[in-house]
Protein backbone atom coordinates (compact mmCIF):
# COMPACT_ATOMS: atom_id res chain seq x y z
CA UNK A 1 0.00 0.00 0.00
CA UNK A 2 1.28 3.32 -0.82
CA UNK A 3 0.76 6.59 1.56
CA UNK A 4 -0.43 9.34 -0.56
CA UNK A 5 1.65 12.45 -1.34
CA UNK A 6 -0.88 14.27 1.20
CA UNK A 7 0.12 12.33 4.03
CA UNK A 8 3.48 11.93 3.64
CA UNK A 9 3.54 15.81 3.46
CA UNK A 10 1.58 15.93 6.58
CA UNK A 11 3.75 13.27 8.73
CA UNK A 12 6.59 15.10 7.76
CA UNK A 13 5.30 17.89 8.90
CA UNK A 14 4.72 16.54 12.26
CA UNK A 15 7.73 15.32 12.32
CA UNK A 16 9.19 18.71 11.90
CA UNK A 17 7.15 20.30 14.38
CA UNK A 18 8.00 18.06 17.19
CA UNK A 19 11.55 17.94 16.40
CA UNK A 20 11.25 22.31 16.70
CA UNK A 21 9.23 22.51 19.33
CA UNK A 22 11.30 20.54 21.70
CA UNK A 23 11.72 22.38 24.64
CA UNK A 24 15.28 22.80 26.78
CA UNK A 25 16.21 21.53 29.93
CA UNK A 26 16.82 22.73 33.24
CA UNK A 27 20.64 22.07 34.33
CA UNK A 28 20.77 23.45 37.51
CA UNK A 29 19.03 26.67 39.73
CA UNK A 30 17.24 28.54 39.83
CA UNK A 31 19.47 30.18 42.59
CA UNK A 32 19.21 33.44 44.42
CA UNK A 33 22.23 36.18 44.28
CA UNK A 34 22.26 39.23 45.71
CA UNK A 35 19.04 41.24 47.10
CA UNK A 36 18.82 44.72 48.00
CA UNK A 37 16.01 47.70 48.49
CA UNK A 38 14.91 47.55 44.88
CA UNK A 39 16.64 44.86 43.12
CA UNK A 40 17.14 41.36 43.41
CA UNK A 41 19.59 39.00 41.22
CA UNK A 42 18.36 35.23 39.96
CA UNK A 43 20.29 32.53 38.37
CA UNK A 44 19.67 29.32 36.15
CA UNK A 45 21.80 27.15 33.55
CA UNK A 46 20.20 25.52 31.39
CA UNK A 47 20.90 23.48 27.40
CA UNK A 48 19.56 23.37 24.57
CA UNK A 49 16.83 25.87 25.49
CA UNK A 50 15.76 28.51 22.61
CA UNK A 51 13.95 30.83 24.94
CA UNK A 52 14.36 31.22 28.93
CA UNK A 53 11.97 33.38 30.75
CA UNK A 54 10.75 35.03 33.97
CA UNK A 55 7.61 35.90 34.95
CA UNK A 56 7.20 38.07 38.83
CA UNK A 57 5.20 39.80 40.64
CA UNK A 58 4.15 41.31 43.69
CA UNK A 59 2.83 38.17 46.05
CA UNK A 60 -0.92 38.20 45.92
CA UNK A 61 -1.24 40.73 42.72
CA UNK A 62 -1.01 38.79 39.32
CA UNK A 63 -2.04 41.93 37.20
CA UNK A 64 1.65 43.29 38.46
CA UNK A 65 2.94 40.46 36.32
CA UNK A 66 6.43 41.75 34.51
CA UNK A 67 8.55 39.43 32.42
CA UNK A 68 12.23 39.15 31.29
CA UNK A 69 13.20 37.06 28.72
CA UNK A 70 16.76 35.60 27.23
CA UNK A 71 16.44 34.73 23.81
CA UNK A 72 19.05 32.08 22.27
CA UNK A 73 20.96 32.08 25.11
CA UNK A 74 24.64 31.42 25.00
CA UNK A 75 26.30 28.10 25.34
CA UNK A 76 29.62 27.88 27.61
CA UNK A 77 32.43 25.36 26.48
CA UNK A 78 30.65 22.59 28.07
CA UNK A 79 27.23 23.01 26.86
CA UNK A 80 25.41 24.89 29.52
CA UNK A 81 23.61 28.36 29.11
CA UNK A 82 23.56 30.21 31.82
CA UNK A 83 21.09 33.38 32.21
CA UNK A 84 21.15 35.93 34.87
CA UNK A 85 17.88 38.02 35.44
CA UNK A 86 18.08 41.24 37.53
CA UNK A 87 14.41 42.18 38.30
CA UNK A 88 14.58 46.19 39.30
CA UNK A 89 12.92 48.85 40.06
CA UNK A 90 11.08 46.74 42.73
CA UNK A 91 8.91 48.17 45.77
CA UNK A 92 11.29 47.77 49.11
CA UNK A 93 10.91 45.38 51.79
CA UNK A 94 8.48 43.56 49.70
CA UNK A 95 7.40 39.86 48.56
CA UNK A 96 7.20 38.39 45.51
CA UNK A 97 6.36 35.60 43.56
CA UNK A 98 7.75 34.34 40.31
CA UNK A 99 7.71 31.49 37.20
CA UNK A 100 11.17 30.37 35.39
CA UNK A 101 10.24 28.70 32.01
CA UNK A 102 11.88 26.81 29.28
CA UNK A 103 10.71 27.25 25.74
CA UNK A 104 7.19 28.10 27.62
CA UNK A 105 7.27 25.00 29.84
CA UNK A 106 7.02 26.40 33.61
CA UNK A 107 9.94 24.45 35.47
CA UNK A 108 9.10 23.19 38.84
CA UNK A 109 11.77 24.61 41.88
CA UNK A 110 12.37 22.45 44.66
CA UNK A 111 11.58 25.75 47.06
CA UNK A 112 8.61 28.22 47.03
CA UNK A 113 9.38 30.73 43.42
CA UNK A 114 9.43 33.47 45.84
CA UNK A 115 12.36 36.26 46.80
CA UNK A 116 11.77 39.74 48.36
CA UNK A 117 13.81 42.85 48.72
CA UNK A 118 15.67 44.49 51.21
CA UNK A 119 13.25 46.24 53.97
CA UNK A 120 13.80 50.21 54.09
CA UNK A 121 14.84 50.00 57.62
CA UNK A 122 17.64 52.93 57.89
CA UNK A 123 16.70 56.15 60.01
CA UNK A 124 13.46 54.40 60.68
CA UNK A 125 13.56 51.27 62.57
CA UNK A 126 15.80 49.25 64.46
CA UNK A 127 17.54 46.96 62.13
CA UNK A 128 16.02 43.86 61.06
CA UNK A 129 16.92 40.58 62.74
CA UNK A 130 18.08 38.14 60.25
CA UNK A 131 20.29 34.58 59.48
CA UNK A 132 23.02 33.53 57.63
CA UNK A 133 24.96 30.19 56.66
CA UNK A 134 28.99 30.51 56.30
CA UNK A 135 30.99 27.70 55.38
CA UNK A 136 33.34 26.06 52.40
CA UNK A 137 35.17 23.36 51.00
CA UNK A 138 32.28 21.53 48.66
CA UNK A 139 33.71 18.55 46.95
CA UNK A 140 31.68 16.67 45.02
CA UNK A 141 32.46 13.37 43.90
CA UNK A 142 33.22 12.62 39.84
CA UNK A 143 34.55 8.77 40.26
CA UNK A 144 35.56 9.39 36.30
CA UNK A 145 38.33 12.35 37.38
CA UNK A 146 38.68 11.53 40.65
CA UNK A 147 42.16 10.61 42.22
CA UNK A 148 42.43 6.35 42.63
CA UNK A 149 41.08 5.17 45.89
CA UNK A 150 38.21 6.38 48.52
CA UNK A 151 36.42 9.40 47.38
CA UNK A 152 37.57 12.77 48.77
CA UNK A 153 33.85 14.00 49.12
CA UNK A 154 32.29 12.28 52.50
CA UNK A 155 28.81 13.50 52.02
CA UNK A 156 26.38 16.03 50.40
CA UNK A 157 23.81 15.47 53.18
CA UNK A 158 25.00 19.06 54.35
CA UNK A 159 23.53 20.78 51.59
CA UNK A 160 20.03 19.23 52.62
CA UNK A 161 20.09 20.10 56.06
CA UNK A 162 21.43 24.25 54.88
CA UNK A 163 18.39 24.26 52.51
CA UNK A 164 16.00 23.24 54.99
CA UNK A 165 17.71 26.03 57.73
CA UNK A 166 15.14 29.07 57.20
CA UNK A 167 18.26 31.09 56.57
CA UNK A 168 17.79 34.55 54.49
CA UNK A 169 21.37 33.91 52.90
CA UNK A 170 24.61 32.65 52.54
CA UNK A 171 28.39 33.36 52.08
CA UNK A 172 30.34 30.92 50.50
CA UNK A 173 34.00 30.50 51.34
CA UNK A 174 35.54 29.18 49.02
CA UNK A 175 36.33 25.89 47.73
CA UNK A 176 33.23 25.84 46.51
CA UNK A 177 33.79 23.75 43.74
CA UNK A 178 37.17 21.42 43.05
CA UNK A 179 38.94 21.78 39.98
CA UNK A 180 40.44 18.31 39.01
CA UNK A 181 44.11 17.43 36.96
CA UNK A 182 41.89 16.99 34.00
CA UNK A 183 39.95 20.43 34.82
CA UNK A 184 41.98 23.22 34.89
CA UNK A 185 44.92 22.51 32.06
CA UNK A 186 41.81 23.29 29.24
CA UNK A 187 39.24 25.74 29.61
CA UNK A 188 36.47 23.17 28.49
CA UNK A 189 37.59 21.33 31.63
CA UNK A 190 37.18 24.37 34.18
CA UNK A 191 33.54 25.41 32.35
CA UNK A 192 32.88 21.71 33.25
CA UNK A 193 33.70 21.46 36.67
CA UNK A 194 31.28 24.18 37.97
CA UNK A 195 28.69 22.84 36.09
CA UNK A 196 29.05 19.09 37.25
CA UNK A 197 29.39 20.22 40.88
CA UNK A 198 26.28 22.93 40.47
CA UNK A 199 23.75 20.33 39.33
CA UNK A 200 23.95 17.51 42.15
CA UNK A 201 20.13 17.31 43.22
CA UNK A 202 20.72 18.02 46.97
CA UNK A 203 21.89 21.79 46.30
CA UNK A 204 18.69 22.58 44.13
CA UNK A 205 16.65 23.51 47.37
CA UNK A 206 19.29 25.11 49.12
CA UNK A 207 20.42 27.44 45.70
CA UNK A 208 16.46 28.44 45.47
CA UNK A 209 15.48 28.85 49.18
CA UNK A 210 18.16 31.42 50.26
CA UNK A 211 20.33 34.77 48.42
CA UNK A 212 23.97 33.44 47.71
CA UNK A 213 27.30 35.46 47.87
CA UNK A 214 30.98 33.63 47.20
CA UNK A 215 34.45 34.53 47.58
CA UNK A 216 36.77 31.69 46.03
CA UNK A 217 39.98 30.25 47.37
CA UNK A 218 42.49 27.77 45.71
CA UNK A 219 40.47 25.00 44.46
CA UNK A 220 37.77 26.97 42.90
CA UNK A 221 40.37 29.29 41.40
CA UNK A 222 42.66 26.94 40.02
CA UNK A 223 45.47 24.17 41.01
CA UNK A 224 46.25 23.37 44.83
CA UNK A 225 47.56 26.72 46.32
CA UNK A 226 47.94 28.45 43.22
CA UNK A 227 49.24 31.79 43.55
CA UNK A 228 48.78 34.84 40.74
CA UNK A 229 51.01 33.64 38.31
CA UNK A 230 48.30 30.54 37.39
CA UNK A 231 47.78 31.08 33.38
CA UNK A 232 44.21 30.44 33.23
CA UNK A 233 42.66 32.64 36.11
CA UNK A 234 41.13 35.31 34.11
CA UNK A 235 38.84 32.15 32.61
CA UNK A 236 37.82 31.33 35.94
CA UNK A 237 37.36 34.67 36.69
CA UNK A 238 34.76 34.58 33.84
CA UNK A 239 33.53 30.78 35.61
CA UNK A 240 33.23 32.55 38.84
CA UNK A 241 31.25 35.69 37.27
CA UNK A 242 29.18 33.33 35.77
CA UNK A 243 28.18 30.72 37.99
CA UNK A 244 27.69 33.80 41.19
CA UNK A 245 25.35 36.23 41.75
CA UNK A 246 27.63 39.32 43.15
CA UNK A 247 26.73 42.32 43.10
CA UNK A 248 30.04 43.21 41.49
CA UNK A 249 33.80 41.67 40.71
CA UNK A 250 36.70 43.63 41.51
CA UNK A 251 37.46 47.05 39.80
CA UNK A 252 37.97 48.38 36.40
CA UNK A 253 41.68 48.51 36.87
CA UNK A 254 42.17 45.61 39.11
CA UNK A 255 40.41 42.34 38.56
CA UNK A 256 39.38 39.97 40.98
CA UNK A 257 36.10 38.80 42.72
CA UNK A 258 36.36 40.98 46.04
CA UNK A 259 32.95 42.90 46.41
CA UNK A 260 31.22 44.13 48.96
CA UNK A 261 27.44 43.80 50.29
CA UNK A 262 24.84 45.45 53.02
CA UNK A 263 22.47 43.28 54.83
CA UNK A 264 20.33 45.04 57.82
CA UNK A 265 23.33 46.21 59.90
CA UNK A 266 25.83 44.37 58.71
CA UNK A 267 28.48 45.57 55.89
CA UNK A 268 30.52 41.94 53.98
CA UNK A 269 33.35 42.92 52.33
CA UNK A 270 34.46 39.65 50.05
CA UNK A 271 38.05 39.58 49.74
CA UNK A 272 39.76 37.77 46.85
CA UNK A 273 42.89 35.81 48.30
CA UNK A 274 44.35 34.52 44.73
CA UNK A 275 44.11 36.48 41.39
CA UNK A 276 46.90 38.66 43.05
CA UNK A 277 48.61 36.17 45.62
CA UNK A 278 52.40 35.88 46.05
CA UNK A 279 53.44 32.25 46.81
CA UNK A 280 53.10 31.51 50.40
CA UNK A 281 56.35 29.87 50.91
CA UNK A 282 58.16 32.85 49.88
CA UNK A 283 59.99 34.29 52.90
CA UNK A 284 58.39 36.90 54.24
CA UNK A 285 60.86 38.23 56.28
CA UNK A 286 63.34 38.66 53.16
CA UNK A 287 60.56 40.24 51.50
CA UNK A 288 58.05 42.14 52.86
CA UNK A 289 56.30 43.33 49.82
CA UNK A 290 54.87 39.60 49.88
CA UNK A 291 50.78 39.71 49.63
CA UNK A 292 47.56 37.74 49.46
CA UNK A 293 45.44 40.27 48.49
CA UNK A 294 47.83 42.79 46.87
CA UNK A 295 47.83 46.79 47.56
CA UNK A 296 45.39 48.25 45.60
CA UNK A 297 42.79 45.40 47.01
CA UNK A 298 44.02 46.03 50.60
CA UNK A 299 43.73 49.93 50.47
CA UNK A 300 40.20 49.14 48.86
CA UNK A 301 39.34 47.40 52.32
CA UNK A 302 40.80 49.98 54.39
CA UNK A 303 38.47 52.63 52.20
CA UNK A 304 35.36 50.32 52.53
CA UNK A 305 35.64 49.98 56.10
CA UNK A 306 35.58 53.66 56.91
CA UNK A 307 33.22 54.08 54.16
CA UNK A 308 30.87 51.48 56.62
CA UNK A 309 31.66 53.47 59.61
CA UNK A 310 30.57 56.76 57.74
CA UNK A 311 27.26 55.79 56.33
CA UNK A 312 26.82 54.40 60.66
CA UNK A 313 24.14 51.83 60.12
CA UNK A 314 26.74 48.91 60.85
CA UNK A 315 27.00 47.16 63.88
CA UNK A 316 28.61 44.49 62.44
CA UNK A 317 31.65 44.74 59.61
CA UNK A 318 32.30 40.51 58.39
CA UNK A 319 35.24 40.32 56.24
CA UNK A 320 35.06 37.12 54.59
CA UNK A 321 38.28 35.63 52.52
CA UNK A 322 39.22 31.95 51.77
CA UNK A 323 42.60 31.51 54.36
CA UNK A 324 42.41 31.72 57.84
CA UNK A 325 43.62 35.26 59.66
CA UNK A 326 44.06 34.88 63.48
CA UNK A 327 45.18 31.63 63.11
CA UNK A 328 48.78 31.48 64.22
CA UNK A 329 49.69 27.91 62.88
CA UNK A 330 51.81 28.01 59.68
CA UNK A 331 49.94 25.29 58.31
CA UNK A 332 48.51 25.48 54.82
CA UNK A 333 48.01 29.30 53.56
CA UNK A 334 46.42 31.07 56.33
CA UNK A 335 47.51 35.10 57.15
CA UNK A 336 49.85 33.71 59.28
CA UNK A 337 52.24 33.83 56.09
CA UNK A 338 51.50 36.89 55.38
CA UNK A 339 51.75 38.23 59.10
CA UNK A 340 52.57 42.42 57.55
CA UNK A 341 49.67 42.55 55.54
CA UNK A 342 47.00 41.42 58.15
CA UNK A 343 49.13 43.73 60.63
CA UNK A 344 48.69 46.50 58.67
CA UNK A 345 45.50 45.69 58.22
CA UNK A 346 45.00 45.51 62.29
CA UNK A 347 46.63 48.19 62.42
CA UNK A 348 44.55 50.38 60.64
CA UNK A 349 41.16 48.77 62.17
CA UNK A 350 42.63 50.02 65.85
CA UNK A 351 43.87 53.08 64.73
CA UNK A 352 40.47 54.01 63.09
CA UNK A 353 38.57 52.63 65.44
CA UNK A 354 36.68 50.52 63.23
CA UNK A 355 34.33 48.39 65.59
CA UNK A 356 31.96 44.78 65.10
CA UNK A 357 34.54 42.82 63.10
CA UNK A 358 34.03 39.95 62.44
CA UNK A 359 36.52 37.37 59.74
CA UNK A 360 34.87 34.95 58.12
CA UNK A 361 36.83 32.17 56.31
CA UNK A 362 37.22 28.61 55.60
CA UNK A 363 39.93 26.33 53.52
CA UNK A 364 41.43 24.23 56.71
CA UNK A 365 38.46 21.54 56.95
CA UNK A 366 37.92 22.09 60.21
CA UNK A 367 35.40 24.62 61.84
CA UNK A 368 36.41 26.76 64.74
CA UNK A 369 35.81 30.15 66.68
CA UNK A 370 38.81 32.72 67.21
CA UNK A 371 39.48 35.91 69.31
CA UNK A 372 42.50 38.62 68.88
CA UNK A 373 42.01 41.75 71.57
CA UNK A 374 44.10 44.81 69.23
CA UNK A 375 44.81 46.75 72.44
CA UNK A 376 44.78 45.88 76.22
CA UNK A 377 41.06 46.78 77.04
CA UNK A 378 39.89 47.43 73.45
CA UNK A 379 37.03 45.64 71.35
CA UNK A 380 37.81 41.75 70.30
CA UNK A 381 38.04 40.73 66.72
CA UNK A 382 36.17 37.83 66.27
CA UNK A 383 36.70 34.85 63.71
CA UNK A 384 34.81 32.24 62.48
CA UNK A 385 36.55 29.35 60.62
CA UNK A 386 33.71 27.06 58.75
CA UNK A 387 34.88 24.01 56.99
CA UNK A 388 34.38 21.54 55.65
CA UNK A 389 30.87 21.09 53.75
CA UNK A 390 30.98 17.54 52.26
CA UNK A 391 34.71 17.14 51.52
CA UNK A 392 37.21 14.80 53.90
CA UNK A 393 38.07 16.44 57.38
CA UNK A 394 40.79 17.20 59.33
CA UNK A 395 41.51 15.40 62.91
CA UNK A 396 41.35 18.26 65.28
CA UNK A 397 42.15 15.54 67.78
CA UNK A 398 45.71 14.64 66.80
CA UNK A 399 47.09 18.18 66.56
CA UNK A 400 47.73 21.37 67.69
CA UNK A 401 45.00 23.45 66.94
CA UNK A 402 43.48 23.48 69.89
CA UNK A 403 46.79 24.75 71.75
CA UNK A 404 45.97 28.29 69.19
CA UNK A 405 46.27 31.33 71.61
CA UNK A 406 43.21 32.80 69.95
CA UNK A 407 41.47 29.25 69.26
CA UNK A 408 38.11 29.48 71.77
CA UNK A 409 38.40 26.16 73.40
CA UNK A 410 35.43 23.66 72.51
CA UNK A 411 35.05 25.38 69.46
CA UNK A 412 36.90 23.26 66.77
CA UNK A 413 35.26 20.45 65.16
CA UNK A 414 36.71 18.37 62.49
CA UNK A 415 33.72 16.58 60.54
CA UNK A 416 31.40 17.80 57.65
CA UNK A 417 29.73 20.93 59.04
CA UNK A 418 28.41 24.14 58.70
CA UNK A 419 27.82 27.71 60.82
CA UNK A 420 24.47 29.37 60.90
CA UNK A 421 24.44 33.12 62.37
CA UNK A 422 21.23 34.38 63.67
CA UNK A 423 21.88 38.16 64.37
CA UNK A 424 19.27 39.88 66.72
CA UNK A 425 18.02 42.40 69.97
CA UNK A 426 18.29 45.55 70.07
CA UNK A 427 21.23 48.76 70.99
CA UNK A 428 23.09 47.32 73.85
CA UNK A 429 21.76 43.65 73.26
CA UNK A 430 22.36 43.15 69.44
CA UNK A 431 24.37 39.99 69.26
CA UNK A 432 25.37 36.75 66.79
CA UNK A 433 24.31 34.10 68.05
CA UNK A 434 26.42 30.99 66.37
CA UNK A 435 25.53 27.50 65.76
CA UNK A 436 27.74 24.74 64.36
CA UNK A 437 25.44 21.71 62.67
CA UNK A 438 27.50 18.38 61.18
CA UNK A 439 26.25 16.41 58.70
CA UNK A 440 23.93 14.06 60.86
CA UNK A 441 22.07 17.47 61.99
CA UNK A 442 23.49 17.26 65.31
CA UNK A 443 24.95 20.99 66.79
CA UNK A 444 28.34 20.47 67.80
CA UNK A 445 28.89 23.66 69.45
CA UNK A 446 26.92 27.30 70.26
CA UNK A 447 28.48 30.74 70.67
CA UNK A 448 26.84 34.16 71.57
CA UNK A 449 28.59 37.32 70.63
CA UNK A 450 27.46 40.41 71.74
CA UNK A 451 27.58 43.66 69.79
CA UNK A 452 29.22 45.66 72.89
CA UNK A 453 32.19 43.05 73.03
CA UNK A 454 33.01 43.96 69.67
CA UNK A 455 32.97 47.32 70.46
CA UNK A 456 29.67 48.61 69.72
CA UNK A 457 28.52 51.99 71.60
CA UNK A 458 25.03 52.15 71.43
CA UNK A 459 23.46 55.32 69.33
CA UNK A 460 20.73 57.60 70.29
CA UNK A 461 18.03 57.83 66.74
CA UNK A 462 19.07 60.59 64.82
CA UNK A 463 23.18 60.60 66.02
Amino acid sequence: MKLRPVLLLAAGCSLLASVTSAAGTLVSGPMLGYQAHREVFLWVETKDAQKVTLDYWLAGRPESKKTIEHVNPTATPAGGQIAHFRPGLLAPGASYDYTLSIDGVAQTTAAPAKFRTQALWEWRTPPPDFKFLVGSCAYINDPAYDRPGEGYGKTVNTFTLMGDSGADFMVWLGDNWYYREPDYDSISGLWYRAQHDRAIPEMRKLLASMHHYAVWDDHDYGPNDSNWSYEYKTETLKIFQAYWGNHSYGEPENPGVYSKFYWGDAAFFLMDNHYHRDAADIDQDKHPEKSQWGRRQLEWLKQSLLQAKALRHFTFQFIATGNQMLQTEPRGEPHELYRREREELMDFIRENQITGVVFLTGDVHHSGLYRRQLSPGGPWVYEITSSPFSSASWEVEKSNKAKDPYVIPGTLVGDQNFVTVAVAGQGADRALTLTCTDKQGATRFTHTIKATELGYVPRRRGN
